[in-house]
């Protein structure tokens, strides 16, 4: 191996390329190789070199050799080998002798050897001098050295206008290098005259780091950097200034930093404003108690903000005040619940501390309050914090002692809630004896009972309930009442998707036609109003209060409506016994006359199509021959619906006829079943009806 590389050696000296090749083979070592290919770049025999690096490996110095192929001028290819192998001196040399010279210069900018680029600059291209210089200026002030920095900006300035972007870059750096220079009023001045803003800001640190604050913060001033201007103002102590922009300062710490300063200086309104600015409540809070004697607008603050220290300050505030229960509030506000319950115990406040703590407190919180007012004997407050702590069996015996009126009772509404919850058979077996009268001898009214059924959700219970109810308002003659109370009902039954009982439905449809026919005779739709009067008529027995009255009105209407036939059938209903001197002595002697003369002629009633199975049945007919269907009436008619002219009411969702129902908004804004405010553009025509028609199913 030793032989091999001596003759290696003595190949390379004699500049035997071919010889090395054959030795490199044997030895195939990396360095012989480099050796090799050292030696034929010398002899620039560049693809000799070529195969040596393709042999190596070397895919960089592979293509870089490729791309000096082809170069015919000696000089140029060395130059370019002699750069390759660092050799910059030479480079340069062979560069200069060669047909392109501006390598030279090029290589040295590249190298950013601006000193012998400015040399060569001077000689092959004087018009480079200005771009050389401020590179060479650029690199100056990199690493420190202003001074020569601001010698060479100046040197770049062209003044030439296409050179415009250049020439501003330059300014610049004179700007910036003459202020490290200590000439701050050029630097300033040329800094403010530009309308470059990130000139303004840097020029503006640089003097902000010289500790020189006024020029510093002016430029940022000018460069619209408002919160840097600002708080370099602040280093000054120039406060006016900072106040001039506080409009512009985002920064919370600057606000900061003024309100503290105004505060100091006894400026308290502009103090508490910049604390609002800086997001600082608790400090907003303070000043306008402490010294702007301005409770409201701390009041306002904590409201708005819920500061749970702004709470307490505000909270002692009215303590000394002696306003508890302001004070109460807000210390529950600020969390502080021990204080605020202490307090209201040893004020009498109670009641107010129970108001405020609503439904934030701890179960070990409502159990104090109702220990309190069980101390108190306030039964109703009692049994509502019971209620709260989950302590159902107390809470229903608070509740039960409280006081029974006629009107809603809010301890039973309470107590139906308390056994609803507690779904415990005993407490209800103890609610539903309460409520029969049983424990007292009282019985209570049956729509509590429905409450509590409806809470159980036992709804079959729910349901015949609400029928009694309806029934006895019905046999008091109070029908807007018992409409209403079927209505209502009703409409729960139906949001709880339970199946409606066909009682109930049939007892709502007769009140509801009962009402209509008022609408019907005062819009002087005489027809209608007979048709409703015969429905009602023929369900007499649901108005014993008032079957007399009602008979009359309907042989008066029938009559007046030209269904005589209709009047003459119950005109001869009120010649009975029982009914005959009940009749108003006004309308006695007309119905007397139809009975003795009767005129037994009556048109046809109308007919419409069943929704349904399209069987054409009279329009007041609500159940259809041909499919014995329940069909789904008018609540604005009482007449069937039609599937071509359907729509519902807005607020209750109840069927009507389009056509009537806005043919009725034009005159009264009220649905007669729900008693709601309509706008006539709020109710649409249903193009498919289906969903309706078979509304009425649900639970059993």
């Amino acid at each position: 191996m030793d032989e091999l590389k001596a003759s290696l050696k003595k190949s390379l000296a004699l500049k035997k390329l071919r010889e090395s090749w054959v030795i490199c083979h044997f030895i195939n070592k990396k360095d012989n190789w480099m050796e090799l290919a050292d030696t034929a770049l010398e002899q620039l025999e560049l693809e000799f070199a070529m195969r040596v690096y393709r042999q190596m490996g070397e895919a960089g110095m592979l293509l870089a050799l490729l791309n000096m192929l082809g170069t015919e001028d000696r000089n140029l290819l060395a130059g370019n080998l002699a750069l390759m192998k660092k050799d910059f001196n030479l480079a340069q040399e062979l560069f200069l002798a060669s047909s392109s010279p501006m390598m030279a210069l090029e290589m040295r900018r590249d190298l950013l050897h601006w000193d012998q680029a400015l040399k060569l600059a001077k000689n092959l291209a004087p018009d480079q001098i200005p771009f050389i210089s401020k590179e060479y200026a650029q690199q100056l002030e990199f690493t420190g050295d202003h001074s020569n920095a601001l010698i060479h900006f100046e040197k770049g300035v062209t003044k030439l206008p296409e050179y415009r972007d250049h020439d501003e870059s330059c300014a610049s750096g004179i700007a910036r290098t003459s202020i490290r220079c200590g000439d701050i009023r050029r630097g300033v001045q040329m800094a403010t005259k530009m309308p470059n803003r990130a000139l303004k800001k840097d020029c503006a640190a640089i003097l902000e780091s010289m500790k020189q604050y006024s020029d510093s913060a002016a430029l940022y001033e000018k460069g619209e950097f408002f919160d840097k201007a600002a708080s370099v103002y602040i280093k000054c102590k120039n406060w006016n200034k900072v106040g001039e922009l506080l409009a512009q300062v985002t920064s919370p710490k600057i606000h900061m930093q003024y309100a503290k300063a105004k505060e100091a200086d006894g400026r308290y309104k502009d103090a508490a404003k910049a604390y609002e600015n800086a997001k600082d409540f608790d400090n907003v809070i303070r000043i306008q108690l402490d010294h702007l004697h301005n409770p409201e607008e701390a009041v306002r603050i904590v409201r708005e903000t819920k500061s749970t220290e702004g709470a307490k300050m505000v909270a002692r505030f009215f303590q000394k005040l002696n306003d508890y229960s302001s004070a109460i509030q807000f210390l529950v506000m600020s969390k502080c619940n021990d204080e605020a319950f202490q307090l209201a115990q040893q004020h009498g406040q109670m009641e107010v501390y129970a108001e405020i703590i609503g439904d934030d407190a701890t179960q070990e919180d409502y159990q104090s309050i109702a220990l309190h007012f069980d101390n108190e004997k306030s039964h109703f407050l009692a049994g509502k914090f019971f209620l709260l702590c989950s302590q159902y069996k107390k809470a229903l015996q608070h509740f039960l002692r409280c006081p029974y009126t006629s009107e809603d009772s809010p301890a039973v509404e309470m107590a139906i809630e308390t056994v609803g919850q507690a779904n415990e058979d005993p407490l209800t077996h103890q609610l539903i004896d309460y409520l029969m009268g049983e424990t007292d001898g009282v019985p209570k009214d049956a729509k509590y009972l429905f409450r509590l059924y409806m809470a159980l959700k036992q709804h079959r219970e729910a349901a015949r309930t609400a029928i009694i109810i309806a029934r006895e308002e019905q046999n008091a003659g109070n029908y807007r009442n018992a409409h209403d109370v079927l209505y209502s009902m009703y409409t729960e039954l139906r949001s709880q998707k339970i199946k409606i009982p066909s009682e109930m439905a049939t007892n709502l449809m007769i009140l509801h036609s009962y009402i209509l026919v008022k609408i019907h005779v005062k819009r002087g739709d005489h027809m209608k109003g007979a048709r409703m009067l015969i429905r009602v008529a023929n369900n007499i027995s649901k108005f014993p209060s008032h079957i007399v009255p009602i008979l009359t009105s309907t042989v008066i209407e029938c009559h007046r409506s030209g269904l005589k036939n209709s009047s003459f059938s119950y005109a001869t209903m009120l010649m009975r016994p029982e009914y005959r001197n009940k009749i108003d002595l006004k309308y006695k002697r007309k119905i007397e006359a139809i009975v003795r003369r009767p005129d037994k002629t009556e048109e046809d009633e109308p007919t419409s199509p069943c929704p349904y199975c399209k069987f054409d049945l009279e329009t007041s007919e609500l159940v259809c021959p041909g499919c014995k269907n329940n069909i789904p009436y008018c609540v604005v008619t009482g007449q069937h619906m039609v599937k071509d002219d359907w729509s519902v009411c807005p607020q209750c969702n109840f069927p009507a006829l389009y056509s009537e129902f806005k043919r009725l908004l034009e005159s009264d804004d009220t649905c007669p079943m729900c008693s709601d405010t309509i706008k006539p553009g709020k109710v649409h025509k249903i193009e498919d009806p289906s969903i309706y028609l078979h509304a009425d199913k649900g639970e059993e």
